[in-house]
């Protein structure tokens, strides 16, 4: 199994879609064995921002509400996606790796329109494909 835990600030946006659009990804692919989580690093339980939650839905995704996740203990089996370097830099987890080092940099649509949060889903989209890509070829797969 493996496990990955998308991060960014607050949960609320980035790495919560990029969990959803992972699983829905991954189902797709009938990629196995393989388990999404997200997490922010100031995260304070707060609700999935609105027009994050609408974007996922847009795309076929869970759009469900949920309460943001504070990013806990480091566990060493987990696969760390930070959505920028910065994010990566505050994790200091062993199994770490950034959007930036995958397809590139993922802006934060936090409190902006629903078009920037449909960029931002595309941004994450190909971020997330990457790593798919990624796993696949080391299970042998592509």
């Amino acid at each position: 199994m493996i496990e990955i835990c998308f991060v960014c600030t607050g949960n609320t946006c980035r790495s919560v879609m990029a969990e959803r659009i992972a699983k829905k990804l991954a189902k797709d692919r009938k990629l196995k064995n393989v388990k999404f989580s997200s997490a922010g690093i100031y995260a304070k339980k707060e609700n999935i921002a609105e027009n994050a939650a609408k974007v996922l839905k847009m795309m076929g995704c869970d759009g469900r509400n949920r309460k943001s996740v504070k990013l806990g203990k480091i566990k060493s089996g987990v696969i760390y996606v930070a959505v920028t370097n910065n994010h990566k830099n505050m994790i200091a987890a062993p199994k770490c790796i950034s959007f930036d080092e995958l397809y590139g940099q993922v802006g934060d649509p936090y409190g902006q329109s629903l078009q920037v949060y449909e960029k931002t889903a595309k941004e994450i989209e190909k971020n997330v494909e990457v790593l798919l890509d990624k796993i696949e070829k080391l299970r042998g797969v592509v």
